[in-house]
């Protein structure tokens, strides 16, 4: 519970890393009753900011449904994101999302990831 202060307070100043921490520890009800509502948000906070972590997880938790109606263009375009910026594990869980969509909902989700992405790398270079 005491590490969840901290990374509560470091998340609110927003620093990314700690949001995530904050999430992962709402995702999994660490030092804190459980809430992947409350997960997602703080995923959402950091994944803007530019986190691949952080936009691995908003996409997997899209991917399973895991605190929002499952979505797998949601899902893929988070993914994509995350695969972008270097997070290995989301290339996988991108293509199993893929699978489950018509390859005209992938064009659009590509040109969404794309467009996303170019506005948090706009802004974290602003950072």
């Amino acid at each position: 519970a005491k590490a969840v202060k901290w990374f509560r307070k470091a998340a609110d100043q927003g620093h990314a890393k700690a949001q995530v921490k904050l999430g992962v520890a709402y995702d999994n009800g660490k030092g804190v009753r459980q809430d992947h509502v409350e997960a997602l948000r703080w995923y959402r906070k950091a994944a803007q900011l530019g986190e691949a972590t952080a936009q691995f997880l908003l996409g997997t938790s899209y991917y399973q449904g895991q605190g929002v109606p499952q979505d797998y263009a949601e899902a893929f375009i988070w993914l994509s994101i995350s695969a972008a910026n270097g997070e290995k594990r989301a290339s996988e869980f991108r293509d199993s999302a893929n699978k489950e969509l018509s390859s005209q909902d992938v064009e659009r989700a590509l040109v969404r990831a794309r467009k996303l992405n170019m506005e948090i790398q706009s802004r974290k270079g602003r950072r």
